[in-house]
């Protein structure tokens, strides 16, 4: 059963919502009071100090300035705003740090559609979680700049071409809860939504089994000549192995060091000559135009998997 919303919020739906919405009504009603202190001493003032008929016209005393006034207006809003920086940097600490158990969701944005692509193979256009457990959403775009914003779950993000980006939450009411394109995108932005359904761990994986395919990852690591260069099994070859290779830190022929995340595997398969390993040759051909942005996230995560 979905909460209450309020006339500003919708109903709070993940564990973040309600924090979420503690400090925003925070800010709100902060808003508020000053509004009306400020709004009230200014229509008292011109009603007290206003020129009387009949009053000759009289200048200020020529006060310059209130030293306890000045520090009273300086020092409460000094204060207020470090209340709000603290817990606001708290929250983002919260929700930009995402749990090491989340289950990983990844989202393609494309002009004027979603698509969620799960481990197991299946893929939808809405997205299916199970309530309870977090969840890690690994999206890009295929063209342009999109946002993805589930209102209920009060998360959002940028989704940005040629990268990925990332975010998390923990559903902890079923229910099903709008989608949306926050970024516009073109002639039919306003179409481009979905939505999330959130279902019990039974539920979830009934219809996980019913939508899963077979991964494709090893058939394309083998069909697209991988496994000529890059062992599994820590051996060298032309290329570094994958064994354990998502997650480390490997040095670059120019002595930096690089961490193997998605966008580094992104990267290297698609432009293998924008970093090179150091002890390697640059050999590898690009494979810019000849993986599907689908087959790029199969191989990506098959290579993630040598490192469980």
């Amino acid at each position: 059963m979905q909460g209450q919303g309020t006339f500003n919020l919708p109903p709070a739906a993940s564990t973040i919502a309600p924090a979420y919405d503690s400090l925003f009504y925070f800010i709100y009603w902060l808003s508020v009071f000053f509004f009306v202190v400020i709004t009230v001493a200014t229509i008292a003032f011109v009603i007290k100090y206003r020129r009387k008929k009949g009053e000759a016209f009289k200048l200020t005393t020529g006060f310059c300035h209130n030293t306890p006034l000045e520090l009273v207006w300086s020092v409460i809003p000094t204060l207020l705003i470090f209340v709000i920086f603290i817990w606001g940097f708290q929250m983002f600490m919260r929700y930009w740090v995402i749990p090491g158990n989340a289950m990983e969701v990844r989202v393609t944005a494309q002009q004027w559609n979603w698509n969620f692509k799960y481990p197991e193979g299946a893929s939808r256009e809405i997205l299916v979680v199970p309530k309870g457990r977090p969840v890690k959403l690994l999206m890009q775009s295929v063209d342009v700049l999109h946002s993805l914003f589930i209102p209920d779950f009060r998360v959002k993000m940028d989704i940005v071409p040629n990268r990925y980006t990332s975010l998390w939450f923990q559903a902890d009411q079923e229910g099903e809860y709008d989608l949306y394109c926050t970024e516009y995108c073109g002639q039919k932005h306003s179409r481009m939504t979905t939505r999330v359904s959130v279902r019990s761990e039974s539920e979830y994986r009934k219809w996980l089994e019913e939508n899963s395919v077979t991964p494709t990852g090893d058939v394309l690591y083998k069909r697209y000549g991988c496994n000529t260069c890059h062992s599994l099994d820590g051996g060298t070859g032309n290329g570094p192995t994958f064994k354990n290779l998502f997650g480390s830190t490997e040095k670059m022929s120019d002595g930096t060091m690089v961490e193997v995340d998605d966008n580094y595997l992104r990267e290297s398969i698609l432009d293998p000559k924008a970093k090179i390993v150091d002890g390697f040759e640059p050999v590898m051909p690009t494979f810019k135009n000849t993986l599907s942005a689908d087959e790029l996230d199969s191989l990506i995560d098959f290579i993630k998997t040598q490192a469980e």
